[in-house]
């Protein structure tokens, strides 16, 4: 059985502020050293995790931070078949797409003693098996939310994504273009996934040129198209913005530390999302990617410590009991408004993103 080295972590967490532990059980891996190489956000690795991790097993931890999964798949393509990379950070909606390239490897699960450790609402749902293979480690779970300035906008305009287009807000709002797009898609009645115009692409195009004939009227509204969770977090602290479509990580950080925001998913409904961990095909390093992702898997403490940094959900059983009420108010919602929330599905991902991806530059465009 896998036990802690707590009196270790407890020093290296008063130094870092951490609350977490990795197993003692890594000191049997010392003798392989190494390295691994991973491709993944800020703070995906817990500081005191890796500083631990490192010691006990003489494997040296590589972080490359990305900030963009297209970028990342690029990144992957051009190293094709012989990546550096061991270990990177998909989103289970963009599995398909790096599959049928043939930039990840299936999971052997066999070798993740603590795969058991992750909620299977998680691990074990329809999106998380492809072709009869496993193909990533969920790891912190997210969801496209309005957040919203709560001493400038009210809770109840904040039930509807109506509010985001509203001339009361005209320069004062904020939204990823090609995120907006799914929302504004399902905002309008339809499947933002479009898979269900996988045998009607006539139908899903032109459910696609509504969604950008809406944007482009309701360009004169919007304060700035946005790409990134810092970017988003300074123009609220700035007042740039009193509203914006986000992710509930970055406005997550914020209620953390105080800002006055809130979050809703709206009554129109949203889109939710997992973060994996995934084996690159042909893994330079593949004995110790397996031993990185085995290890990071191993307490409910490190997914708290995700948790914490990020802002996300985590996937770990029990992350929520080493977590302040203020962390836990940050990242959950009530039930009336998680009803109202769907997972992005891949199946329909080639098509969609052809029609999307050219909607969204003529958005910019216009």
């Amino acid at each position: 059985m896998t036990t802690f080295n707590r009196r270790r972590f407890l020093g290296t967490a008063a130094l870092t502020g951490a609350a977490l532990a990795s197993p003692a059980y890594l000191r049997r891996a010392h003798a392989a050293g190494g390295e691994v190489n991973i491709w993944t956000y800020n703070d995906f690795v817990p500081a005191a995790f890796k500083e631990q991790f490192e010691s006990e097993t003489g494997i040296k931890v590589n972080v490359r931070l990305v900030d963009d999964q297209g970028k990342q798949f690029n990144l992957l393509a051009a190293e094709a078949p012989n990546p550096t990379v061991d270990i990177m950070t998909v989103a289970g909606h963009r599995f398909l797409q790096f599959i049928d390239s043939d930039l990840l490897a299936p999971l052997d699960t066999d070798r993740l003693s603590n795969w058991g450790k992750i909620n299977p609402t998680f691990s074990e749902s329809d999106w998380a098996t492809i072709k009869g293979e496993k193909w990533g480690a969920p790891i912190l779970s997210g969801m496209e939310v309005l957040s919203y300035n709560t001493e400038l906008v009210s809770e109840e305009e904040a039930q509807t994504w109506n509010t985001l287009f509203d001339d009361k807000y005209k320069g004062q709002t904020a939204y990823v273009i090609q995120d907006m797009m799914s929302l504004i898609m399902l905002k309008m009645g339809y499947d933002g996934n479009m898979v269900a115009y996988l045998d009607d692409p006539e139908k899903a195009a032109a459910i696609v040129e509504e969604a950008k004939q809406f944007l482009i009227e309701k360009k004169p509204l919007v304060r700035k198209y946005y790409d990134g969770g810092a970017e988003l977090q300074q123009m609220f602290v700035n007042q740039d913005i009193a509203l914006a479509q986000s992710w509930n990580g970055p406005a997550a950080a914020l209620i953390n530390d105080g800002f006055p925001l809130g979050m809703a998913i709206p009554k129109e409904g949203s889109y939710g999302f997992v973060y994996t961990y995934n084996i690159a095909n042909n893994a330079p390093n593949l004995d110790n990617a397996y031993t990185f992702l085995n290890a990071i898997l191993a307490s409910p403490e490190i997914g708290a410590q995700m948790t914490k940094a990020s802002g996300f959900i985590s996937t770990y059983k029990g992350a929520s009991e080493f977590l302040t009420e203020a962390e836990r108010k940050a990242t959950s919602f009530p039930e009336e408004q998680l009803a109202n929330l769907q997972f992005f599905r891949a199946e329909a991902n080639d098509m969609k993103y052809k029609l999307v991806d050219p909607a969204v530059e003529a958005v910019k465009a216009a």
